[in-house]
């Protein structure tokens, strides 16, 4: 049946869910077990990409203008990370400074 593809396999798993349910089952598990059902494409379809996940288009321009928007988009994350970097630093020194003057200050009892 493998030479005649997955159409033969659906059919014939249709077919014993029609006479007899438990064969049909048991060929929808073994179509599923097997993979006869994936698709070859999705496997090739990732050697194509370039480091950002996507492939050339073909258009230069296009191209030309995807690289710099993402080049501009990834200066713009690493901007923002530090910025958030420093705001946790600031907000770090503020609570230890808090901290430290509650110590120093006299406790009364």
């Amino acid at each position: 049946m493998d030479d005649r593809g997955r159409a033969a396999w659906i059919i014939a798993t249709v077919i014993g869910f029609v006479f007899f349910w438990p064969v049909g089952l048991a060929l929808l598990f073994y179509v599923i077990w097997s993979k006869r059902m994936s698709c070859n494409s999705w496997g090739r379809r990732h050697h194509r990409h370039d480091r950002h996940g996507m492939g050339r288009t073909g258009n230069t321009a296009f191209d030309a203008y995807r690289e710099e928007t993402l080049k501009r988009l990834e200066e713009e994350r690493a901007a923002f990370t530090t910025f958030l970097d420093q705001l946790r630093a600031a907000k770090d020194q503020a609570e230890f400074d808090q901290f430290m003057a509650s110590r120093q200050a006299p406790q009364t009892s």
